[in-house]
């Protein structure tokens, strides 16, 4: 790819989450709880879940909040972790909810230099802007994409499920060679399945 298409991807990348945080940003609260406790109650017992990590996230600005899901996964026996920011990038520590949390770079918090640090086998991603062919927009930093590398040079790639608002999508996202996709989204409305194979037996119904 030439340096001006790369460019044009970026301008568009940056309209696409301008406009998506944009919507985001004016849901109101009890929507926003109303959409976390929907996600949650569609979480299901599967085989794939028992014994698992769950890799999540400490929510920040108008994220969709993974308190309820969070919860939900702990009560079917699933060990949870959240990201902090390291000198390497993203690092996932256990964490169990209620736990007290610090400040883990980026705005965001996550648990302290004591929590062991874990692999995660199914990811719960933020996000800006999706499609529904997985193509996911963040903050424009790639941390969970190269954290996803990372975990795949040493291992299974784990299965990654996007947290989102239906506002939040658009038509088509677009890709770059480092970009890693989807492979489900969950909204308040819907469960959006990319790639069956490997969502199957995560109970994501």
């Amino acid at each position: 790819m030439s340096r001006q298409s790369e460019n044009r991807q970026s301008q568009l990348k940056d309209r696409l989450r301008r406009d998506a945080l944009f919507r985001r940003d004016a849901l109101d609260a009890v929507f926003r709880n109303r959409a976390a406790e929907a996600v949650a109650g569609r979480i299901k017992i599967g085989p794939r879940l028992t014994g698992a990590v769950a890799g999540l996230y400490s929510p920040i600005r108008s994220e969709f909040d993974p308190g309820p899901l969070a919860a939900r996964l702990a009560a079917l026996g699933v060990r949870l972790a959240l990201p902090v920011v390291g000198p390497d990038g993203l690092v996932f520590r256990s964490w169990t909810p209620g736990e007290a949390l610090v400040p883990a770079g980026f705005g965001t918090f996550g648990p302290g230099e004591e929590a062991m640090s874990v692999r995660p086998d199914i990811l719960f991603l933020p996000l800006s802007v999706f499609d529904r062919a997985g193509g996911r927009i963040g903050y424009g930093k790639g941390h969970y994409d190269k954290a996803i590398a990372g975990l795949a040079r040493s291992g299974p790639v784990p299965v990654a499920v996007g947290l989102a608002f239906c506002v939040q999508e658009v038509d088509q996202v677009p890709s770059e060679p480092h970009d890693h996709p989807l492979d489900a989204i969950l909204t308040e409305a819907e469960t959006i399945i990319v790639a069956r194979d490997r969502i199957d037996g995560w109970g994501i119904a």
